[in-house]
């Protein structure tokens, strides 16, 4: 992780209002701490020696800019759209945390409709993080099936935004 991370991690959670964030990452443990009596925000990164398996998920960092597709399984029946077999289906997630929105500006239409066409490349969508509008692209050819998720709602990392069929 290097300081430009850790530097828009500690505006993030500043601006987010939490009083306590811990992240661990391979060899890098982060605490960030802020206090409303203390204007100060304090970051320790000491090595971790052993990696201890949590039962509880770990916080994410900001990943890069373009979201990694994925296979859904067929067990995920909720994300079948019009009865057909969605085995072969991919899931476009987000690869921020930020707030989602469908359209590029409140008087511009949305960037894609269920149903459209998309080539690789196409933006999909922007995700507002720390008031930096990224767009994210389609990294598939296909059609979208579904939009998982409202305009205006907040992301998280790694969640699904929409559904893909390749086909």
């Amino acid at each position: 992780m290097d300081l430009k991370e850790i530097q828009n991690l500690i505006k993030f959670v500043a601006k987010s209002g939490a009083s306590e964030v811990k992240l661990e990452t391979g060899d890098v443990k982060i605490t960030i701490k802020t206090g409303s009596d203390e204007k100060e925000t304090i970051v320790q990164q000491v090595p971790v020696q052993q990696q201890i398996p949590a039962a509880q998920p770990q916080q994410q960092a900001p990943a890069p800019a373009a979201p990694a597709p994925e296979q859904t399984s067929d067990a995920s029946g909720k994300d079948n759209a019009g009865g057909s077999d969605n085995s072969n289906h991919i899931t476009v997630k987000s690869p921020i945390i930020g707030t989602f929105y469908r359209k590029p500006s409140p008087d511009k239409p949305v960037f894609v409709e269920v149903g459209d066409s998309i080539k690789e490349g196409d933006v999909l969508c922007v995700i507002e993080a720390m008031k930096l509008f990224n767009e994210i692209e389609s990294e598939v050819s296909g059609k979208v099936v579904k939009v998982l998720v409202d305009d205006s709602s907040p992301v998280e990392f790694d969640q699904p935004l929409f559904i893909v069929d390749p086909s």
